[in-house]
């Protein structure tokens, strides 16, 4: 029996008999360790525990008894952690993207979001109009209806001082708190997003999408060029580190108008099959290898239906790439 079952994991995973016992042994040693908790809980812990007396009003009478003190409100400020403390809130003119998470607390909003905003940021996220504030999880519409007019974005103030037409004869109206009030409102300077080639485009027109900034464009490009090209939308997903806003621009503005670039598989090495991406399987690309030595050249992708270890999946990835 145990024969048998080291000959299915030989046949499943395309892997020699050697490595057939020891995937063996890591699977018996996984259900060890995923079993091990549950027999420590129920089985082995009850051994060990003394039998608890039940509670009684003067057993709880004498607990109580023996608490200290509440601590006053001031010591209690003392022990806290200092990040937890209610910052008392104050408006001051800030850019979302550059303000450090403190400051954002300081301007009252909470750590959670603050932290969700640098996060963003990391990504490669960027705002480039006040409103895009909104677009960050659970943010409260009224915090940001409060925090609007203190918002000021990097490129997007000298826009407004123009709109404003301010001189020396003709002084711009100002509100309440200074602020010059623009006469007419002009289109932010940012690009307009049009529909390009995906296959074709650079990291400069992937940025002008909304939630992709410059290391998830040349995130994408990469790939790209890993796979030779992209066939179809339904590849986008598979990019590292794309979110739903990403992901629906992308769907959006980017077409496949180009075909990708094909692998000569009638003639193509162990090496050069091994550098596309969904290729990674280095025994898998000597079996095609040889397979073809055997068997002839490949007439068509369901020629390779013919390798045991070429399950379906990565056929139906890999069938766009080949050229026969």
């Amino acid at each position: 029996m145990l024969r048998k079952l080291l000959l299915k994991i030989q046949d499943f995973f395309g892997i020699s008999p050697k490595e057939s016992r020891g995937a063996l042994v890591l699977i018996v040693l996984s259900f060890v360790l995923l079993w091990t908790p549950s027999v420590v809980k129920w089985w082995v812990l009850p051994l060990f525990q003394d039998e608890t007396p039940p509670f009684t009003i003067e057993t709880l009478d004498s607990a109580a008894a023996q608490l200290p003190d509440r601590p006053s409100s001031t010591q209690s400020r003392n022990y806290a952690d200092a990040e937890e403390i209610e910052r008392p809130s104050r408006l001051f003119a800030f850019d979302p993207n550059t303000a450090s998470p403190v400051q954002l607390q300081e301007l009252g909003i909470p750590r959670f979001l603050a932290l969700r905003i640098q996060k963003y940021r990391e990504k490669g996220g960027k705002f480039r109009h006040p409103e895009d504030l909104q677009k960050i999880y659970d943010f409260p519409p009224a915090l940001y209806g409060r925090l609007a007019p203190y918002i000021r974005l990097e490129g997007a103030n000298s826009s407004l001082a123009e709109a404003a037409g301010t001189d020396a004869g003709n002084p711009a109206p100002r509100d309440d708190k200074g602020l010059p009030l623009p006469r007419e409102i002009k289109a932010y300077g940012r690009a307009v997003p049009v529909p390009f080639d995906i296959n074709t485009t650079d990291t400069t027109q992937l940025a002008t999408l909304k939630g992709i900034g410059s290391k998830l464009s040349l995130r994408i490009v990469k790939f790209r060029d890993a796979l030779g090209g992209f066939h179809s939308p339904d590849q986008y997903p598979e990019v590292f580190g794309l979110d739903s806003v990403a992901l629906s621009e992308l769907r959006r503005y980017a077409r496949v108008q180009s075909s990708p670039r094909k692998i000569a598989i009638n003639s193509a090495s162990v090496e050069e099959l091994y550098r596309h991406p969904y290729l990674r399987n280095k025994r898998l690309n000597e079996v095609i290898v040889r397979y073809r030595e055997q068997h002839g050249p490949y007439a068509t992708p369901e020629s390779l239906k013919g390798i045991r270890i070429m399950d379906e999946a990565t056929l139906r990835k890999i069938a766009p790439y080949l050229s026969f």
